[in-house]
This record gives structure tokens, C-alpha cells and sequence, in this order.
């Protein structure tokens, strides 16, 4: 894959903006992580209280939830909210939820 057809796919158009846009999905990718961590706590789960049937799908659900949300928070300081804000519009499409 040629830079050119990388940037075509993103929707990007120069290299500080490439720049951006990864360093956002690499802190939020890092962050959600950490932050689920904390929802679940505040629920009280964790495999020793619950079954691993119930618990590893409530944690994946909240590292989703909590993914989406930091993606627009982290962008802002990085001046790509509009960017991240058509890619999340585009991902939720794609799960039958349309936000236009």
C-alpha cells in the first residue's frame, strides 16, 4: 500500500494530520482500557463475584462504550473533532445505529 492510497482510505490528507489521528487512536486505544477498568470496579465486578460468562462480556461492552467516548474527548486537544466525529458516526452506522 502506497501512502497515497493509506491517506485516501483514512480520509486524510496530510502527514501532521496522519500524525494526529494515530496518536489519538493510540491514547484512546491505551486509555479506555484503563478508565473500563474503573466502571466496572465502581459496579462491583469482577471474576471472583461473577460468573466469566457475565463478566467478560460486560467488560468488553464497557472498554466499547467507554472507547467511543474518549475517541471525541481525546481528538479535541489534537483539533480532529470533526474527523473523529464522522469515523464514530460511520462505526455506529455500521451497528444499525444512525446518528444523522
Amino acid at each position: 500500500m502506497t501512502k497515497k492510497s493509506i491517506y485516501k482510505r483514512l480520509l486524510i490528507s496530510s502527514d501532521s494530520q496522519f500524525i494526529c489521528v494515530m496518536l489519538v487512536f493510540a491514547i484512546t486505544g491505551s486509555l479506555s482500557l484503563y478508565v473500563s477498568q474503573y466502571v466496572v470496579n465502581a459496579f462491583n465486578m469482577d471474576l471472583v463475584n461473577m460468573s466469566p460468562l457475565v463478566f467478560w462480556p460486560v467488560r468488553i461492552l464497557s472498554v466499547f462504550v467507554v472507547y467511543q467516548v474518549l475517541l471525541i474527548i481525546v481528538a479535541i486537544p489534537f483539533g480532529q473533532f470533526n474527523y473523529f466525529l464522522k469515523v464514530e458516526k460511520k462505526m455506529l452506522k455500521r451497528f444499525g445505529l444512525n446518528l444523522n
